[in-house]
């Protein structure tokens, strides 16, 4: 359990200091997300983003098991 922790933590800590370049990427505007402006309200569902990173999290976890 605490390596798993740690991993997680290290991995916290090189996204943050990735982001400037992670942020440049087209996650969250992506085809088949839904971004709706009416009025004062933006509602956005980030449909497609979450299907991508939900398959790249399972395959990421699959080839861990291994």
């Amino acid at each position: 359990m605490q390596k798993i922790v740690v991993g997680l933590g290290l991995l916290l800590v090189l996204i943050g200091l990735l982001w400037p370049w992670l942020s440049r990427l087209p996650f969250g505007h992506l085809p088949g997300d839904i971004n709706i402006h009416r009025g004062g309200v933006n509602i956005y569902f980030p449909i497609t983003t979450s299907i991508l990173l939900s398959l790249l999290l399972s395959l990421l976890l699959w080839l861990l098991r291994k």
